[in-house]
């Protein structure tokens, strides 16, 4: 089967050198910046004699969704669990070499890949480890309503005078979390998929090791990013969001269209000529709680484009910016006050020996982040804290309403927070 892919121009220098601050996430224009040894492993597909993964071990697992049906009503989660880390780098070039790579790139530019011996079906049921969530009144938002609707208000000036025809407006959630020695990202999955399944959902669990942080993420997005199979490449932007079939407005149209456009145009930058197509256009997606409108977007490869000529044309996603893209995102640096950090990024895996890939669209996504000890520095019982944070948006057009959009960005997290801050831990896992 062939895949295809989508399109988003990457941002001039300057604009992404305004992130240069946020050292944890680091500037885009690094992206695959460093010189890379790759470290030779041999690979085992299919059942491994490996035991169940700590919750200090490097593992990784990503769903397996079939190409065929993008609905996300199932009662089960099959994917792969990757274990035996051998290698991780921030340089994409890695990524047209060998074995198979865990791949997260945050907003901001930071990439990481983990490449791993062992890849094995996993259901994300039986997914191992502890997930102990935050109370449900815990959670703080990183812009209170009146700072946003404010800022629909500034994005719709910008409009006015020309600047932008779209712009991608963020919140980031965080609540501290009880117990840091239960936030294992791979239970936290478990337990975001048991209540909302999601076609490209995944976690990654790497421990700190030299000079490189530790990395938790768990993702449940319902948008692909990248699927690649060969010189082939589909991408599938998610524009437009109701609860309900009949809910969708002209101004989630409209958007859906824009992005198209845009991305249609970005594809063509490293696309065979003559290959950019819609095979898909204003589908209606139906997910827990929601209604997308999603449409797609293919193209096969240009003689010599690979995976840092791919990410330099296409990322951060259209979906998540606006358009133009270079105005959108420098908007968005002066109107969000913090890093996105994965949350909008890309996340999925790479087969480098069998020339396929599947990234999705980070939305939908919680990370983990250790902070400062908790307790008294003479108390025995003194720990590291942890906290999670969860990112939800909307686009802003001309036709926005403010109080809406806020409400969308309720809508997009109400189910997801709710299942990470029950705590609970289900029984009869395996993996």
């Amino acid at each position: 089967m062939r895949y295809q892919l989508r399109y988003v121009r990457v941002p001039p220098t300057n604009v992404r050198g305004r992130r240069e601050n946020h050292t944890q996430y680091g500037p885009a224009r690094h992206i695959g910046g460093r010189a890379w040894r790759g470290v030779a492993c041999s690979r085992h597909y299919g059942p491994v004699p490996v035991h169940p993964t700590a919750a200090d071990e490097a593992a990784a697992w990503f769903g397996t969704p079939s190409h065929g049906t993008h609905n996300a009503a199932r009662t089960s989660a099959p994917g792969m669990l990757a274990s035996g880390l051998s290698d991780r780098t921030d340089d994409l070039r890695a990524l047209e070499g060998s074995g198979r790579w865990a791949v997260c790139v945050d907003f901001e530019g930071a990439v990481t890949l983990a490449r791993f011996e062992h890849w094995r079906p996993c259901d994300a049921s039986t997914l191992s480890g502890s997930w102990r969530g935050p109370a449900p009144q815990a959670w703080s938002s990183s812009v209170s309503e009146g700072a946003y609707t404010e800022a629909v208000g500034d994005i719709r000036a910008a409009i006015a005078r020309g600047d932008v025809y779209q712009a991608n407006l963020c919140r980031v959630l965080s609540a501290v979390l009880p117990d840091p020695s239960s936030c294992d990202p791979l239970a936290l999955l478990r337990q975001l998929l048991a209540g909302n399944p999601a076609p490209y959902a995944g976690a990654m669990r790497l421990p700190a090791v030299d000079s490189k942080p530790p990395l938790a993420v768990a993702c449940a997005s319902p948008e692909l990013f990248l699927a690649r199979d060969g010189e082939a490449v589909l991408s599938r932007p998610i524009k437009g969001t109701a609860k309900t079939s009949g809910g969708f407005l002209d101004k989630d149209v409209a958007e859906n269209i824009m992005i198209v456009d845009l991305v249609r145009n970005d594809l063509s930058r490293v696309a065979r000529t003559g290959s950019v197509h819609v095979p898909e256009f204003l589908a209606e997606e139906a997910h827990p709680g929601l209604v997308h409108l999603v449409s797609g977007v293919a193209c096969d490869l240009a003689e010599g484009a690979g995976w840092p000529e791919l990410f330099a044309a296409t990322f951060p996603p259209g979906s998540v910016t606006g358009a133009p893209k270079s105005s959108a995102l420098r908007i968005i640096d002066e109107l969000e006050p913090v890093p996105r950090g994965p949350y909008c990024g890309a996340f999925g895996w790479v087969d480098a020996d069998a020339g396929r890939a599947q990234l999705a669209v980070a939305i939908r996504t919680f990370w983990i982040e250790q902070t400062a000890p908790v307790g008294d520095a003479a108390d025995a019982q003194v720990r590291p804290g942890a906290v999670v944070r969860f990112g939800t948006g909307a686009g802003i057009t001309w036709g926005s309403d403010a109080a809406s959009e806020w409400r969308e960005t309720e809508l997009k997290a109400a189910t997801l927070v709710a299942l990470a801050s029950t705590g609970l831990r289900p029984e009869g896992t395996r993996c």
